[in-house]
């Protein structure tokens, strides 16, 4: 009964097949084989436009090889402080890129906002003496479970792009956020203003499987001499890029991620008077108490700390494969703490 995070639920059935067909007989590496050529079109056709579609191993280095793309290293990059590259990236962005500058911003749900990064850049005019501003940087779902609105995203966008900076979206849980938008993968993407996308698949059922998808041909540039150089051109690239085809084009991701954000719902509706946050994603925050929290793990509840240490805060995490009758177990667990 485990909810600490998306990144400990298996493989789906549809991607687990597209590995096997991938293995029947040799083919070139390097991303010279059939599957990975392929990616360009299926992403575009994903996206309603034309892209370049590149695969990399893990969430980290698709937004720090996309950030380092885009920004110089005397650049700064405008991002949620409760952002994934500012709290669990190791500070991949600044080493990939040479020393980029992240400036940490506020907001509630660990959203930005064009008025607060407008007072930001405007605080800090550039000159030979600063970071020079280059990028905004955008989590989509949020840390904190929050989906952004193609309205709002727009308005960063249109924000940043008069002002000269490219735009980064953090994908890690997209296919959340578009099941819980009930959009198309285009109206929180490219149709929004968003430059550069970081492609999440491995939390919604793929195995190191993820992608950085370009919007604007003209931004690649050298992404992928970076990607090299970082190690992550994949010689046998072939089955993470069978895995992403599957994804996109069998409505894998949408039946995912719409399994994980009914779990979240429910569990959700269960202790609605402890919630730290709105749940529109696959994430579920909570004040409980230490007490009720110490109760859960000897039920054998898994889940994370969250807040500060004492806080009675906690994170629950709904997974594409989550067990129906472990979030129902959950349910009456955290419905009976609340009564005690």
């Amino acid at each position: 009964m485990l909810f600490y995070s998306d990144n400990n639920a298996t493989v789906c059935p549809e991607l687990l097949a597209a590995i096997h067909d991938a293995n029947a007989g040799p083919t070139l590496g390097y991303g010279d084989d059939r599957w990975t050529e392929a990616l360009d079109a299926a992403f575009g056709a994903f996206f309603g436009t034309e892209v370049r579609a590149f695969v990399v191993s893990t969430g980290t280095a698709a937004n720090a090889l996309a950030l380092a793309t885009l920004v110089p290293p005397y650049g700064a990059v405008y991002v949620h402080d409760e952002a994934h590259v500012v709290r669990d990236e190791c500070g991949a962005p600044e080493f990939f890129s040479g020393g980029l500058r992240l400036v940490s911003l506020g907001g509630a749900g660990a959203m930005l906002d064009a008025p607060t990064l407008a007072r930001a850049l405007d605080a800090t005019p550039p000159s030979v003496h600063t970071v020079q501003p280059a990028a905004v940087s955008i989590t989509q779902a949020t840390e904190l479970g929050r989906v952004y609105r193609p309205e709002a995203v727009a308005a960063l966008t249109q924000l940043a792009h008069a002002r000269g900076l490219h735009v980064h979206m953090d994908g890690a849980r997209l296919a959340n956020a578009l099941v819980a938008l009930d959009c198309e993968p285009a109206d929180i993407t490219w149709k929004a203003g968003v430059d550069v996308l970081s492609f999440g698949a491995t939390k919604n059922g793929a195995l190191a499987a993820e992608a950085v998808v370009f919007f604007r041909s003209e931004l690649v540039r050298d992404f992928e001499l970076r990607r090299k150089r970082a190690g992550h051109l994949l010689s046998k690239s072939r089955y993470a890029s069978a895995q992403l085809l599957a994804y996109v084009t069998t409505g894998a991701w949408r039946r995912n991620a719409a399994h994980a954000n009914a779990a979240a719902r429910e569990i959700a509706a269960h202790c609605e008077a402890t919630l730290l946050e709105p749940v529109e994603a696959n994430e579920v925050f909570v004040r409980i108490g230490e007490p009720a929290k110490a109760a859960l793990r000897a039920q054998g509840f898994g889940f994370y700390d969250w807040g500060a240490a004492g806080s009675g805060e906690a994170r629950f995490v709904a997974s594409w494969d989550q067990d129906p009758a472990a979030t129902a177990a959950l349910c009456r667990a955290l419905a009976a703490t609340a009564t005690t």
